[in-house]
């Protein structure tokens, strides 16, 4: 079964790299054979993903007073596989974030798309959490656009900055 690489994409993020690679993905899937749901909510899941790797990974260029600055380490990759695309986003997060994360995904995985249709709209009227740098609705949004349950992992990691986990995000359109 034959994989195509779609977009792919490691190193430093920023609000600008974003745009650029959502620019280029935008034209990469025009040139596919999909629908424009599947298109859609492909861009959608890109976008939730690549903003959690500016947001949260663990690995910065900037200090976290220049929030609306911030240049994180990640790396996210939309492949297809038998029709189907799929997006996957992996950067380091601390130890601490990985059991936090986990306890967020794990009931998406068993929820239903009603169910997290019906908590998407809950949080949307919800404040934010403190924790979160936006509604808390991004694994939301990647759930529900997902065809099938999302798929995460938790792989510890040393490296010359330290120990760290990588987090493994994927979802399948």
């Amino acid at each position: 079964m034959p994989e195509n690489v779609v977009f792919y994409y490691t190193g430093y993020f920023s609000q600008s790299i974003v745009t650029a690679m959502g620019d280029a993905l935008r034209l990469r899937i025009n040139s596919v054979d999909a629908s424009n749901v599947a298109r859609r909510k492909l861009f959608s899941i890109f976008v939730e993903m690549a903003q959690n790797v500016v947001h949260y990974s663990a690995e910065h260029l900037t200090s976290d007073s220049s929030r609306d600055q911030e240049i994180r380490r990640g790396s996210l990759w939309v492949g297809e596989r038998d029709g189907r695309f799929y997006v996957v986003c992996a950067n380091p997060i601390s130890h601490d974030g990985a059991e936090r994360i986990r306890q967020k995904l794990e009931p998406l995985r068993e929820m239903t798309n009603d169910d997290i249709k019906s908590l998407y709209k809950q949080k949307l009227r919800a404040e934010n959490e403190a924790s979160s740098k936006g509604a808390g609705l991004g694994f939301l949004t990647v759930a529900r656009d997902a065809s099938e349950p999302i798929e995460f992992d938790f792989v510890d990691e040393t490296g010359p900055t330290g120990p760290f986990t990588t987090f493994y995000l994927k979802a399948t359109i």
